[in-house]
C-alpha cells in the first residue's frame, strides 16, 4: 500500500544554489572597480633617527647635536587611485572600520588630473614645504633669509602650461611687484578672471607672459606651483623618502630647531603632530588629522600637535591615552614642548579660544 503526504518534495540542492548564488555575488564584487579610495592611518617618521641608514637632517657646514626627543611625522596611508580603485569587499569592510574613511574618488583625484601629475604635485608641495620648514626654524634661530618667488611646476592643460616653466622667478603682477605669495594670490584674485601680466626672470632675462586665470571651486587659479628660493647661511638637508604633501612642515621647522641646538628639545618626550608651515612660522590646517591622530597613537607617541584651524575635525576624535594640543604658529608649538620637558602643564587644546 502507497501513502501520499500531500505535500510536494523539495527539491535537493535549493538551498546551495542560494548560497552558490551569494558566493558568486561577492567574487563578483571582488573585481568590480567601486569609484572610492580608502584612507587609513600611515607610516610614521621620526625627523631625529634615520630613512635607510641616513639621518632625516644633515647638514655639511654646521654641527647636528643629538637629542633624546623623538620627533614624528604622521602620514595617511591612501588605497586606489584613478588606475585602480578598491573592490565593493574593501570599501565595505572600511565603511565598518572607524580607522578608514571611503572617501568618493573624484575628491581626491580630480578628473582633470592624472595619477602621475598628482604625484608630481605632491613631490612639489613636499620640497616646497620642506624648504619653509628650513626658513621657518633658521628665522626662530635669529638668521636672516633673503627669498624669491619661484615656479616649481606647471600644472598640464592649466592656464600657464606652454606659458611658465618651472625654475621661473616671479617678480611682478601688472607691474606691482610682488614679494610673497600670499600677495601674488592676492593679485590672481583681484583679476577675476581676466588676463594678468606676469613678471618673471628666466635664464637672467626678464620676461612679461599673460595668463589668464581660471576659476577652481571658488579661487581664481593660474595652474602653477609657486614657493619660495631661499639663500640660506647654513646648509640643511631633509630626507624622508617617497613621502610627499606639505603636513610635516610644523614638525620638519621643530626637528630642524632640536638639531641645531645642544640638548633635547622636549626631553625624552615622543612627540607626533602634523601641519603645514610658512617661512613665517604659521601652522596651518591639513587633511586626515583624524586617521594622524591615531597612527600617532599607535607609535607610542605621548603629544600631539595640531593645527589651530583643524579644530573642527579634531574635537571628539581624540584617541585614549593621546594628548592633543592646538597651535597656531611655531612659537606656540615651542612653548608647550618647553612646558613638557619642565613637567609642567601643557595648555588646553584652545579649540575654542
Amino acid at each position: 500500500m502507497t501513502f501520499f503526504s500531500g505535500k510536494t518534495p523539495r527539491k535537493p540542492g535549493g538551498k546551495w544554489a542560494i548560497f552558490g548564488l551569494l558566493a558568486a555575488s561577492l567574487v563578483g564584487l571582488t573585481f568590480l572597480p567601486s569609484g572610492y579610495v580608502i584612507e587609513r592611518p600611515g607610516a610614521v617618521f621620526n625627523v631625529m633617527g634615520e630613512i635607510d641608514g641616513n639621518p632625516v637632517i644633515s647638514s655639511s657646514n654646521t654641527d647636528i647635536f643629538p637629542t633624546e626627543t623623538e620627533l614624528d611625522i604622521t602620514t595617511v596611508s591612501l588605497l586606489g587611485n584613478r588606475e585602480f580603485n578598491p573592490n565593493w569587499v574593501q570599501v565595505l569592510i572600511a565603511w565598518l572600520d572607524p580607522e578608514q574613511i571611503v572617501l568618493p574618488l573624484d575628491q581626491v583625484y580630480p578628473p582633470s588630473q592624472t595619477v602621475e601629475e598628482a604625484r608630481a604635485e605632491s613631490s612639489a608641495q613636499m620640497e616646497i614645504s620642506q624648504q619653509d620648514a628650513i626658513a621657518a626654524a633658521l628665522g626662530n634661530l635669529g638668521y636672516e633669509i633673503p627669498r624669491t618667488l619661484y615656479v616649481s611646476s606647471v600644472i598640464e592643460g592649466a592656464p600657464s602650461s606652454g606659458i611658465l616653466v618651472g625654475g621661473d622667478f616671479v617678480s611682478a603682477v601688472n607691474g606691482v611687484p610682488v614679494s610673497s605669495f600670499e600677495k601674488l594670490r592676492q593679485k590672481i584674485q583681484e583679476s577675476q578672471g581676466e588676463a594678468i601680466e606676469l613678471s618673471v626672470v628666466r635664464d637672467s632675462k626678464t620676461l612679461v607672459v599673460e595668463i589668464t586665470p581660471e576659476l577652481n571651486q571658488d579661487a581664481w587659479v593660474i595652474g602653477a606651483m609657486i614657493g619660495y628660493t631661499y639663500d640660506f647661511p647654513i646648509d640643511i638637508s631633509l630626507q624622508l623618502g617617497d613621502v610627499g604633501g606639505p603636513s610635516g612642515g610644523l614638525i620638519f621647522s621643530l626637528g630642524i630647531i632640536d638639531a641645531l641646538t645642544p640638548g633635547s628639545i622636549a626631553s625624552d618626550g615622543h612627540i607626533a603632530g602634523t601641519g603645514t608651515i610658512s617661512a613665517e612660522g604659521l601652522v596651518g590646517p591639513i587633511g586626515g588629522i583624524e586617521l594622524k591622530m591615531i597612527a600617532a597613537k599607535n607609535a607610542g607617541a605621548q603629544i600631539f600637535l595640531a593645527p589651530r584651524e583643524n579644530c573642527a575635525q579634531v574635537i571628539g576624535n581624540v584617541p585614549d591615552g593621546l594628548e592633543v594640543v592646538s597651535v597656531r604658529d611655531l612659537g606656540e608649538a615651542l612653548q608647550v614642548l618647553d612646558s613638557f620637558s619642565k613637567a609642567e602643564a601643557l595648555p588646553e587644546l584652545g579649540c575654542t579660544k
